[in-house]
């Protein structure tokens, strides 16, 4: 026989265990004994519902079902003409509008199942508002005792719906915790993951979101942020994250008060994680310090931050509206004379001679960190630097005088030069003409005297 005030109790216990809702555990049990109601007491087409009163321990049983119009139930003989013509159907094959028309006439009336229909006129006895097609509940006889199996079979149904419903709720806690930090306590270390203990559940660490300077050990506790969470055919999948920027956004909330009192507020980070990161920060009440607010008293606060993330170096500043401002402001903890804004979103920045280091950092991570910061391309010049481009911008003015000079006496001299050429090219073209011409006129003077020759020895012949 089951007892119902330990069932009642059972229920409760497991709803705070499993952190479900008391209403779904029991809809679960219900569901359950309904089954094994049926399996023990009733018949394989009935609908049977059970309900468990919480506050009472009361169990009751209903048998279910739809209230069916009398006209609309299919006689004996209908049945039989429907039988018939389907088995002709199947012989004969018939075309599309018959099947059609069968189909139609199946569909206006009801084959009635006394196990899962009433007829109205029945149900109106019961119920006398009752409509066709309404769903009606008739009271059973309330039962205890069920057989071994009956039982075995309930008790497996409600492990598994609760194991289901467990795991839909874990999903649907931790996918509202996206973009939150949780505390988890290190269970297992794998190649490529580590994996967390974070209440109901274990979370998932991947290689890639792993800050590379830290050192992890089984039972060690970690803040992490919660970056996404997948629900498979295995159950949810927390994705967690220590590299994230928004870790520190979250760590410096639950250390710092005045940011959950909107008192101040985190403007932009940027952050290499393990190493260094900078945080803007804007008050947004008078008397408020914003970066006093951030740092702490002695400090307090961000090492709490600082050391959670295993000694990473935290820059807090202020945040400013005016982005030559801003950017000085990034820049720190160099001290920066003049911010000049260029074009295509660069900037260069004036640094006195003993703050270069300083301002460009170890490998260039300062001036790297400021830019991500504050979104322009920062280019970092010394006061030695800037006067001598000074310097050279005002030689370069008569150097380009001078050459433009030189470059004009080397096109006349190449111009002279041509004119010579060409000078001599004609000389040369006239000299060798004259010979020409004196041969010419040599042979014309030797054919005038042969001529005159032959012609006095003509005369004298004569």
């Amino acid at each position: 026989m089951m007892d119902l005030k330990n069932l009642v109790s059972a229920i409760a216990e497991i709803a705070e265990q499993k952190g479900i809702p008391q209403d779904s555990i029991a809809a679960i049990v219900s569901e359950a004994l309904a089954s094994a109601y049926k399996k023990e007491y009733g018949k394989k087409r009935q609908k049977i519902k059970a309900n468990i009163d919480l506050k009472t321990g009361q169990l009751e049983f209903w048998l279910v079902k739809q209230v069916v119009d009398d006209a609309l139930v299919l006689s004996e003989q209908e049945r039989e003409t429907i039988k018939k013509e389907k088995e002709d159907a199947k012989q004969a094959a018939p075309s599309a509008e018959a099947e059609k028309a069968t189909e139609v006439g199946a569909e206006e009336k009801i084959r009635f199942n006394p196990e899962r229909h009433i007829l109205l006129s029945q149900a109106k006895t019961i119920k006398p508002d009752a409509q066709h097609g309404e769903e009606i509940s008739i009271a059973l006889e309330t039962k205890s005792d069920f057989s071994r199996i009956a039982a075995q079979t309930a008790k497996q149904v409600i492990l598994q719906k609760i194991k289901e419903l467990e795991k839909e709720e874990i999903f649907k806690e931790f996918n509202e915790k996206e973009g939150e930090v949780v505390s988890g306590i290190i269970q297992r270390i794998e190649p490529n993951a580590i994996i967390l203990n974070i209440g109901r559940t274990s979370g998932v660490l991947p290689k890639k979101e792993q800050i590379s300077t830290e050192q992890y050990k089984i039972g060690q506790r970690l803040k992490v942020y919660v970056l996404q969470t997948e629900n498979t055919p295995k159950g949810p999948v927390i994705i967690l994250s220590r590299i994230h920027p928004k870790l520190i956004c979250k760590l410096f909330e639950l250390e710092v008060p005045e940011i959950g009192a909107k008192q101040v507020v985190i403007k932009a980070i940027a952050r290499e994680a393990g190493s260094r990161s900078k945080i803007a920060v804007q008050g947004l009440e008078e008397g408020i310090d914003p970066i006093g607010s951030m740092v702490g008293q002695r400090g307090t606060r961000i090492m709490a931050v600082i050391n959670e993330l295993g000694g990473e170096k935290i820059d807090v500043v202020l945040w400013d509206d005016n982005q030559e401002k801003f950017i000085a402001n990034a820049l720190s903890p160099a001290k920066v004379l003049e911010v000049k804004m260029m074009p295509k979103n660069k900037a260069q920045a004036i640094i006195p001679d003993d703050q270069i280091s300083l301002a460009i950092g170890k490998d260039g991570q300062n001036v790297r960190l400021a830019a991500k910061l504050t979104g322009w391309k920062i280019d970092i010049f010394s006061v030695s630097q800037l006067q001598q481009q000074k310097e050279d911008l005002s030689q370069l003015k008569p150097l380009n005088e001078e050459q433009n000079k030189q470059e004009q006496d080397q096109q006349d001299n190449k111009q002279d030069d041509k004119d010579e050429q060409k000078e001599q090219k004609q000389q040369n073209l006239q000299d060798l003409s004259e010979p020409q011409n004196n041969q010419q006129n040599s042979n014309l003077t030797q054919n005038n005297n042969a001529e005159n020759h032959i012609e006095n020895n003509a005369e004298k012949e004569k």
